[in-house]
């Protein structure tokens, strides 16, 4: 990576592998029923089964990424497609720069640190299910929001959304921890959003429509402290 924390305890990168383990309970499954399907079964449904197979490994494909620019540097949290970028005030009352980015179900679904910083807060809430474009999905669905607190003290937060298909959100970090920035803490399984609400002054290098790749896309750049 190429901004590593001072500070102890640091977070290890996870998940690795070029597919992510949680992703190991579906797909060696329907691996066994490809097989199974490909010497029992008629050759359609054999295909059928060989198809969903391929969706669901490429569904928690893990690809390894090069991190850009500096520590000031605000680097996409997920794969996807911007679906907004506006100043706002949330309802814990923190203003700032909202980026955020749907995931369909055909993007990778590994998350990753914007900036590096220590987490300092965790917080699930929400009940619903709502498609992620939906306005009141970004505050209604399940949620978790990951607080990391900068090298200068400002503070950032980065919001997995679940969606109309998205049942589990992921979040392997703990409180007290330096994550690197680009590296990769957690998922949503099967459809979502990714929203970071940067300090106010910072500037978007992205716009609604633009696509996205994790860890690799600049979303956009730090403002001086205020």
């Amino acid at each position: 990576m190429s901004d590593s924390g001072a500070r102890e305890p640091i977070f290890r990168e996870r998940p690795t592998a070029p597919i992510a383990p949680e992703g190991w309970p579906f797909v060696v499954p329907l691996v066994a029923a490809t097989v199974a399907s490909t010497a029992l079964a008629p050759a359609w449904l054999a295909a059928i089964v060989g198809a969903l197979t391929l969706f669901v490994v490429a569904f928690f494909r893990n690809p390894a990424r090069a991190v850009p620019g500096d520590e000031r540097t605000v680097v996409a949290p997920a794969d996807g497609r911007v679906l907004c970028v506006d100043e706002i005030e949330d309802e814990k009352g923190r203003k700032g720069l909202r980026i955020g980015i749907f995931l369909s179900v055909f993007d990778v679904h590994v998350n990753r640190a914007p900036l590096a910083g220590r987490v300092v807060a965790i917080e699930r809430s929400g009940s619903l299910y709502l498609a992620a474009w939906n306005p009141r999905g970004e505050r209604e669905n399940v949620q978790l929001a990951l607080t990391l607190e900068l090298a200068d003290g400002r503070r950032i937060v980065v919001t997995q959304i679940t969606g109309l298909i998205a049942r589990r959100i992921v979040c392997h970090a703990q409180i007290g921890e330096w994550i690197a920035r680009g590296a990769r803490y957690g998922l949503i399984r099967f459809g979502s959003r990714t929203d970071v609400l940067l300090p106010l002054g910072s500037t978007a290098a992205v716009k609604p429509g633009d696509r996205v790749r994790g860890g690799a896309t600049v979303l956009g750049h730090l403002g001086d402290p205020a």
